[in-house]
């Protein structure tokens, strides 16, 4: 399974980083890493403009990163069409590879693009109880919140789920790598 590090889970300085292993950058020129990054494009479900998200796209494609993480997209049959136009056009930018994080599973749609889709991101609670619905495998999800010494056993429940690529993190997207003082721990 492929690590995929948020922008609010950065990882820890001792983790080794892979091939399998992506970082999603905040911002451009905010390069913390020489490793394969994913700049971050927030759609705000659906409502941001399409001028906006391609000057994001041609930002990020400046900056050189390998791919873009297109988070708080909408799930919905009504985004699928800017959401499409985005990827066509980071396509050919250069910009190949694509995570569209709804954070929940999307209307069939969306499976036509192309992209690698991030069906669940939450807390470990929610994450226990989650039946799955609408999710196939290889499809990403990101468990924030997990207590440390459950860190394994939430990747374990991610791999038997068919998850293809995500993070279980004790982290939280409101608590963020400088105030809590670590880095993000991929579990195995």
């Amino acid at each position: 399974m492929k690590t995929l590090f948020p922008s609010y889970a950065h990882p820890s300085p001792e983790l080794e980083l892979d091939a399998d292993t992506w970082i999603v950058r905040e911002q451009p020129g905010d390069r913390r890493t020489l490793h394969q990054s994913l700049g971050r494009i927030d759609l705000d479900w659906g409502s941001r403009s399409l001028a906006d998200v391609l000057a994001d796209v041609d930002a990020w494609r400046a900056d050189g990163v390998e791919g873009l993480f297109l988070d708080r997209a909408p799930a919905g049959s009504g985004g699928v069409g800017p959401v499409a136009l985005t990827v066509r056009l980071a396509a050919r930018r250069g910009l190949h590879r694509v995570v569209l994080n709804p954070g929940v599973p999307t209307h069939p749609l969306y499976r036509d693009l192309g992209v690698r889709i991030c069906v669940f991101e939450g807390p470990w609670e929610a994450y226990q109880n989650w039946d799955g619905d609408g999710v196939r495998p290889g499809d990403g999800h990101i468990v924030h919140g997990v207590p440390p010494e459950l860190l394994t056993a939430a990747r374990r429940l991610m791999g038997r789920r068919g998850a293809g690529f995500g993070l279980a993190t004790d982290l939280t997207p409101h608590r963020t790598v400088a105030t809590s003082g670590r880095g993000a721990h991929a579990a195995d």
